[in-house]
C-alpha cells in the first residue's frame, strides 16, 4: 500500500514528517519537538507505530523520548549512532528493511553530514526522507564526514527513481537557490524551480517534498561531476 508523506514544521526551518500506509498505519520521522508533533498526530486519529531517526542532532531527536512516551511507538535509528541518539528500540544499518504497516522502507546510509546519518526510501509511494543529506536545491554541510563520503551517499541517492519525493529535514530551499544561482545561472531547470519555490513559499506552503528528477535538474550538488567538483562546490557554499 503506497506511503503518503506530510510535513510537520516545527523549531524555526524544520520538517519532521508524518507517514501513513494504507491501511492506516502511521510513523513520524525526526520528532524534535513534541508539542507540535504531538498534536499533529492526534489530528491525524492519534495512532502512531513507529519512530524514525535519520540521525543524532538535537534539532532532529530532541523530542522523541517525549513522543514515545506519549504514544508507545518503538523507535528506529542508525545502529552505528545508537551511542549517542535516544534509546532505540531497534538499530538498523544500510540494506535493512523497515514496516509501516503493509509498506517497507530501504536503510540507505549516507555519511557526510554525519557519520551514522541514515535515510528511509520506501519505494511503494516514492518517499525518500533525507534527513540532512539532501535538500531541495542543496545538501547537508560536511560536519563529521568527508567530501568523498558525502558524493558516494549523494549517488546512491541519485540512482532512485526520479519520481522519488525527497523529504528533507529543512526549510531551506530559497538559501540555497541564491547559491545555486551563483554557479549555475543559466540552468533552466534551476531558474524553473526558483520560481516554483517563490511561488509556494509566498503562499505559504512548503517547498518540499520535491522530486529526485527536478534535484538531479537543478540542485548544483547533484550535479558535480566529481568528487574535486564536489568538494569545490561545497567549500564555496559554506563560505557564501
Amino acid at each position: 500500500m503506497s506511503i503518503t508523506a506530510t510535513p510537520v514544521p516545527i523549531l524555526s526551518d524544520n520538517y519532521a514528517w508524518l507517514l501513513r500506509d494504507g491501511s492506516g498505519a502511521t510513523a513520524i520521522v525526526d520528532p524534535a519537538d513534541a508539542p507540535p508533533i504531538i498534536a499533529a498526530i492526534e489530528a491525524a486519529g492519534g495512532r502512531l507505530d513507529l519512530i524514525l531517526l535519520t540521525h543524532h542532532h538535537a534539532d532532529h531527536v530532541a523530542g522523541t523520548d517525549a513522543v514515545r512516551a506519549r504514544f508507545g511507538a518503538p523507535v528506529v535509528g542508525a545502529a552505528a549512532d545508537a551511542h549517542r541518539l535516544p534509546r532505540l528500540d531497534r538499530a538498523v544499518a544500510e540494506g535493512d528493511t523497515v514496516a509501516l504497516g503493509a509498506a517497507s522502507a530501504r536503510v540507505i546510509e549516507t555519511p557526510g553530514h554525519t557519520r551514522g546519518q541514515i535515510n528511509f526510501f520506501f519505494a511503494d509511494g516514492g518517499v525518500l526522507l533525507s534527513g540532512d543529506t539532501l535538500f531541495s536545491l542543496g545538501c547537508g554541510r560536511l560536519i563529521e564526514g568527508t567530501a568523498a563520503e558525502m558524493f558516494a551517499s549523494l549517488a546512491k541517492l541519485k540512482a532512485l527513481p526520479g519520481d522519488t519525493l525527497v523529504c528533507c529535514g529543512h526549510e531551506y530551499t530559497q538559501s540555497n537557490a541564491r547559491f545555486a544561482l551563483s554557479v549555475d545561472a543559466a540552468n533552466p531547470a534551476l531558474q524553473a524551480r526558483v520560481a516554483e519555490a517563490e511561488a509556494q513559499r509566498a503562499a505559504g506552503r512548503p517547498t518540499v517534498p520535491s522530486t529526485l528528477a527536478s534535484e538531479c535538474a537543478a540542485n548544483p550538488f547533484l550535479r558535480a561531476p566529481d568528487v574535486a567538483g564536489f568538494a569545490a562546490l561545497r567549500a564555496a557554499k559554506d563560505k557564501f
